[in-house]
C-alpha cells in the first residue's frame, strides 16, 4: 500500500534554496529561516554532468531533518534521477523534483515517486518547451519552470520564461489539478512580482534570502510581494 506523503505548505510560498546558505552555519541558518516564517526549503542536487556544478547528497536532507517542522524538497539536477531518487526519499525528502530532460519515461518517473510515498515534481530547463509538461500535469504535484540555466546560484532571471508560467497556470486552473507551480532562479525583490503575477505560487529564492543582511526581513518582504501579486493576478483573470 502506498504511503501517504506529507503535504506541501498551503498558500503562496517563498522557498529558500540551501545552495546559497552558509553551510558552516547550517543549523543557525535553518533556525533563522524558521523563525522568519519559512515553511519549505529546497535542496539543489547537482551531479556535474546534467548541469556543470556539483552540490549536495542525501546527507544534507538528513541534517535538515534534525530541525523538525520544515518541508523539504530535493531538486534532482542529475542525469540518472530514477537511480538517485530512492536515496533522497530514504533520507527524508518530502518531495522529489526530477527533470523532464533527464527522464527516460517522465510519466513513469512521476508515478514511481508517488508510489514511494513522496510528492512528485517535474522541472524543465529554459530551452525545453512547456508543452512537454502539459500532458503530465495529472501525474505531478509540482511543475517547475527554471527561470535561469541551472547550475549556479545568483544567475540572472530570464523574463521570457513567464510565458511558460502563464501557460501552465491556465492549464492547471482549467483542469482543476492540485498541482503547485514553481519558479526557480533569479528570484529577488526585483523579479518576485513578475513571477507571482504570471501564476507561480511557489518561488525558490536563494541569494535573496540567505545572502541578505536581514534574512527575516528579506523573506517576509518577498513573501508579502508574492502574495499580493498572486492575488491581483487572480482578480484580473
Amino acid at each position: 500500500m502506498a504511503i501517504s506523503p506529507r503535504q506541501a505548505p498551503a498558500g503562496v510560498q517563498i522557498v529558500p534554496s540551501l545552495l546559497s546558505a552558509d553551510l558552516a552555519r547550517l543549523g543557525a541558518c535553518l533556525d533563522a529561516a524558521r523563525e522568519a516564517g519559512v515553511q519549505w526549503v529546497s535542496v539543489d542536487v547537482m551531479d556535474g554532468h546534467f548541469v556543470p556544478n556539483i552540490s549536495f547528497g542525501p546527507d544534507l536532507i538528513r541534517l535538515i531533518r534534525r530541525r523538525p517542522g520544515l518541508f523539504v524538497d530535493a531538486h534532482l539536477m542529475v542525469s540518472n534521477p530514477e537511480v538517485s531518487a530512492p536515496f533522497f526519499i530514504e533520507a527524508g525528502a518530502d518531495m522529489v523534483v526530477v527533470h523532464y530532460e533527464a527522464c527516460r519515461n517522465p510519466r513513469a518517473a512521476l508515478r514511481s515517486l508517488r508510489r514511494a510515498g513522496v510528492l512528485a515534481g517535474m522541472a524543465v530547463k529554459p530551452r525545453t518547451p512547456v508543452s512537454r509538461l502539459l500532458p503530465l500535469l495529472a501525474d505531478m504535484d509540482l511543475a517547475l519552470v527554471m527561470t535561469v540555466e541551472p547550475g549556479f546560484a545568483g544567475a540572472k532571471f530570464l523574463g521570457p520564461m513567464m510565458s511558460k508560467v502563464r501557460a501552465l497556470r491556465r492549464a492547471i486552473d482549467a483542469a482543476g489539478f492540485p498541482c503547485r507551480l514553481q519558479v526557480d532562479g533569479g528570484i529577488s525583490a526585483d523579479t518576485v512580482a513578475a513571477a507571482a503575477s504570471a501564476g507561480a505560487d511557489s518561488l525558490v529564492a536563494g541569494t535573496a534570502v540567505f545572502g541578505a543582511k536581514d534574512l527575516g526581513a528579506a523573506f517576509k518582504s518577498l513573501k508579502r510581494t508574492a502574495e499580493i501579486s498572486f492575488v491581483r493576478r487572480k482578480r484580473r483573470a
